[in-house]
């Protein structure tokens, strides 16, 4: 595709959280128009902190949470021509629950439309959602309202679009059709995402957020391409230095002994000195790759010799109406449960009532520690600090294993004095491992367990999972992440839907 003028710049922005945590130092990049852009880097490093400065570049008031924009300290955002930006949440805001689907899209407009009803029938037609116009917001499954916040950013036709984990509980076609989408997307695009293999199928080009040097480095290729080129550009900076270091060290050695010796070896001792001093200049700061937290395994109640869960029956979704459908499942420990079937149909309901207690279909033994990772986080007290989130999962709480568990997890002692509701959402899912770590549960509820993790992370995650010695339950649309579980059970609810 071909790009035009460019369309972003960002001029040495630095940005900082209450003038002490740096995200940005300096930081300078440019995007053209018609760009396919991703942005990367680890947990924490500032992805959201980019999104959030563009839209305050572009005059986008908070409104009410619904949209938070910030301000550089220093530098300047540039955005040319006044092209219009528009973001594609993660969250649907809870003002927006009780509206239906017209009043929703209405207040996407300053202006009342009055071909308001064709504009949303077109662009649910795009995110691929059939729904009627008088559906309420709050009925909608996790994946429907992802999108939904999609349709909501694509219906006001912005010269900008930003995605903000977009992949987050979508379905496999969800997923295929946001792909095609993307790839015949006429104007500028730029996502954050986790999903490497959705990334690699439409990216053009990376903005990498360095956490260590707080600045923006900009390749170009695909995803893959990128991940390759930064593993690649840090073995040549090790193997530049290893050298030099066998130079430096040579060449002190030779020092330590013409020095002793008399005319011309003590020359050319303090020759090999000023060889030495130019090698130590000419060694490079070897780029540092993002963390990658270290396997780890999460402890499991005691020995449980019965039966951990019985589903006898599900709630499953048809039109609008709920519908129980007869089972007959049993898990002991070390079963793996996985749930199928489209958005919509119930899954995050029924992981949820399991979680609970409040199907009526499905008992869980009493006594049982349920790990229950939601998707949406809802489970985790944002007014919490790290600390005492952390501390909650325990009977007896020991400071020492609490800051071991969230150090294994990327959370550092200073971030354990922060609230919850001030992690990143990846750090808030590397959270919710920690927890269950601490908890020791017998059973595990994963719905999307993937969402907002870093794909470095996931091979390790999965690995864990999979070596849990209770039973497990899960939803989740990256088949290469459940590929790597040994599920021995799967429940379709789009199957069972059909059997009378």
């Amino acid at each position: 595709m071909d790009h035009g003028n460019v369309i972003i710049r960002f001029d040495r922005v630095s940005y900082s959280y209450d003038n002490e945590k740096v995200i940005l130092d300096e930081a300078s990049f440019s995007v053209r128009e018609n760009a396919k852009m991703t942005i990367m880097g680890q947990n924490g490093a500032g992805k959201s902190t980019i999104f959030k400065l563009l839209l305050g570049a572009d005059g986008t008031k908070n409104d009410e949470g619904e949209v938070e924009t910030l301000k550089p300290n220093r530098g300047k955002v540039h955005i040319t021509n006044n092209a219009t930006i528009a973001i594609g949440l993660q969250v649907m805001p809870r003002k927006f629950f009780e509206l239906t689907i017209l009043e929703y899209f209405a207040t996407a407009f300053s202006e009342k439309k009055h071909n308001l009803e064709k504009l949303v029938k077109d662009v649910l037609e795009v995110v691929h959602l059939a729904t009627p116009f008088d559906k309420k917001i709050k009925d909608f499954s996790g994946g429907q309202l992802a999108r939904l916040l999609l349709a909501y950013a694509l219906i006001q036709e912005p010269d900008i679009l930003l995605l903000d984990e977009p992949t987050n509980n979508l379905d496999t076609d969800g997923i295929d059709h946001l792909t095609g989408f993307l790839m015949g997307y006429e104007k500028t695009v730029i996502v954050i995402s986790h999903d490497a293999n959705f990334l690699n199928a439409f990216t053009e080009g990376v903005l990498n957020l360095d956490i260590y040097t707080k600045k923006v480095e900009q390749y170009v290729g695909d995803y893959f391409d990128v991940v390759e080129q930064i593993a690649a550009q840090i073995a040549r900076e090790e193997r530049k230095n290893a050298q030099l270091e066998k130079n430096i060290q040579d060449r002190k050695d030779k020092v330590n002994f013409f020095s002793h010796k008399g005319g011309k070896m003590r020359k050319l001792a303090s020759k090999l000195r000023e060889e030495v001093e130019e090698d130590e200049e000419n060694k490079v700061e070897v780029k540092k790759d993002d963390k990658t937290i270290r396997p780890f395994s999460i402890p499991v109640q005691e020995p449980w010799s019965d039966v951990m869960v019985t589903i006898n029956s599900v709630g499953v979704i048809q039109n609008g109406e709920r519908k129980e459908k007869k089972t007959d499942i049993k898990l002991w420990r070390r079963n793996r449960l996985q749930i199928v079937g489209p958005n919509g149909i119930g899954k995050s309901t029924l992981l949820r009532e399991l979680a609970l207690s409040e199907s009526k279909g499905a008992i869980i033994s009493e006594g049982l520690r349920v790990g229950y990772y939601q998707q949406d986080f809802s489970g985790l007290d944002f007014d919490k600090t790290v600390y005492d989130s952390l501390s909650e999962m325990m009977d007896y709480p020991n400071p020492k294993e609490i800051y071991s568990a969230g150090a294994h997890f990327l959370l550092t002692s200073e971030l354990m004095k922060n609230k919850v509701g001030f992690l990143s959402e990846g750090q808030k899912g590397l959270l919710c491992y920690a927890r269950f770590v601490l908890q020791k549960p017998g059973l595990l509820i994963l719905d999307e367990p993937t969402n907002h993790i870093n794909f470095r992370h996931l091979p390790i995650i999965a690995k864990a999972i999979d070596s849990f010695e209770g039973a497990i339950i899960l939803v989740s649309h990256m088949s290469e992440f459940v590929d790597q579980i040994n599920i021995t059970d799967t429940l379709d609810l789009g199957t069972i839907l059909k059997k009378k």
